[in-house]
């Protein structure tokens, strides 16, 4: 029989809560080594505002796709979603100047529209979400080239910019603080809730879950949609930030978010899709990008950054969740 470890003893405990607070660790390091290397122009606030406010469609966008991914599934189409509802808004109000919160509304009914297809597809035909999500993701591209005529439209009501961008507290743009809220919901939800619960108990063990009495496919589906919503929020912040939409704008966040979403499983609670860690991580990717963006980089770095990132993200949560595993078995031998 083997001799059971000792995780809870202080080398346990202090390995654990290095653990978790890894990329926090990480994200006050890139600060430090950039702020060295360029302290008048990365140590500014003027630059930390811009770092916090600018990537609130990031956070945003992550933060929607961990409902799913919370599940065991991926949704690959909510770069798209982002992009039809940022257009929609464009859309309606610049060229058929209808009012910004009729546009908004039906920006978000297009998203919850397009999750609830994802879903479908997904539950009643037993479709891998994988390929439900690219080939709708795929579509809704097209339905975007098609109703904006490929072009960028701008223009978007000075309502919208003025709560997203202009309107500042602490001197950080509102924006910054929509993700931040979203962040504290989901964390809530995930937490102390019972249908958070079931999404994280169907995420660990579906057949269980089934057996436990929990109506798996009706989860799954409901995650779906609440991606595809909080996508097109994500969309609508976007038009807000840019007072424009571009109908290819939304791919760019795609790698990203995955890579945020991946990287924050390893932190915060290791092991598992969590908002904090995603929310650390997305801020950990951004602020080395800014730094090497002040340094001098050319841009193609950035896709090389994220790729990496996105690589080591996947493989370091693989190994943290299999070291989870094994701390349990050990603990229960």
């Amino acid at each position: 029989m083997s001799k059971p470890r000792n995780d809870d003893g202080i080398a346990g405990r202090l390995e654990s809560g290095l653990e978790r607070f890894a990329l926090v660790g990480a994200l006050v390091l890139v600060i430090l080594i950039f702020g060295s290397l360029s302290p008048d122009n990365f140590l500014t606030a003027a630059n930390f505002s811009t770092i916090l406010g600018s990537q609130a469609v990031l956070v945003v966008l992550t933060l929607g796709l961990l409902i799913p991914m919370t599940t065991g599934d991926y949704d690959l189409s909510v770069a798209s979603v982002l992009t039809l509802s940022s257009m929609v808004v464009a859309v309606l109000n610049v060229q058929h100047h209808v009012p910004i919160g009729w546009a908004i509304a039906a920006a978000l009914a297009g998203g919850i529209l397009v999750g609830f297809l994802n879903g479908a597809f997904v539950m009643l035909f037993g479709i891998d979400p994988f390929i439900v999500t690219l080939g709708s993701g795929t579509v809704v591209n097209g339905i975007i080239l098609w109703i904006s005529g490929s072009t960028t439209i701008s223009g978007i009501s000075d309502g919208l910019i003025q709560w997203v961008v202009v309107k500042r507290l602490l001197g950080i743009p509102l924006e910054f603080y929509y993700g931040l809220a979203l962040c504290v919901f989901l964390w809530y939800f995930f937490e102390f809730t019972t249908v958070g619960r079931r999404l994280l108990f169907v995420g660990r063990n579906r057949n269980v879950a089934r057996l436990s009495g929990i109506r798996v496919s009706r989860v799954r589906w409901l995650s779906l949609i609440a991606s595809a919503f909080i996508s097109a929020v994500a969309g609508v912040l976007y038009a807000g930030t840019t007072g424009a939409a571009d109908p290819t704008s939304g791919l760019s966040y795609l790698l990203p978010a995955f890579a945020a979403a991946f990287l924050g499983a390893t932190s915060i609670v290791p092991g598992r899709f969590n908002p904090w860690g995603s929310f650390v991580a997305v801020y950990l990717l951004v602020t080395g990008i800014t730094g090497l963006t002040i340094m001098g980089v050319q841009t193609f770095v950035q896709n090389l950054f994220y790729g990496g990132a996105l690589v080591l993200a996947v493989t370091f949560s693989q190994l943290v969740k299999k070291r989870q595993e094994s701390r349990t078995k050990a603990r229960s031998s």
